[in-house]
């Protein structure tokens, strides 16, 4: 009712959930880049992971470049159940 009618209190839980959704993007966000910058520090770190190769292709390559696309699809899976879930404790919320 508070949101229909556009009053402060209504503002401010829209507020909220904007600001809780927007938390969730970022803190996946860090995660996904923290997990994608790490491949290439590991193979620096790491020689054995650095020059071993399959079909002629650096490992570090490989997982770069396909095995990368199943952690977004995970990240982007996780983000719309959280993303989901936030909106329907709004929802609950509103209607009490």
């Amino acid at each position: 009712m508070e949101v229909q009618e556009q009053t402060e209190v209504g503002d401010a839980m829209v507020r909220g959930l904007v600001r809780a959704q927007l938390l969730l993007s970022v803190r996946l966000a860090l995660l996904t880049l923290a997990i994608l910058f790490s491949i290439p520090l590991v193979a620096l770190q790491v020689p054995a992971f650095g020059d071993a190769t399959l079909a002629g292709v650096r490992l570090p390559w490989i997982v770069l470049g396909i095995l990368v696309y199943p952690l977004l699809l995970g990240v982007g899976w996780i983000y719309v159940r959280q993303a989901e879930r936030i909106e329907q404790q709004f929802v609950e919320l509103v209607d009490d």
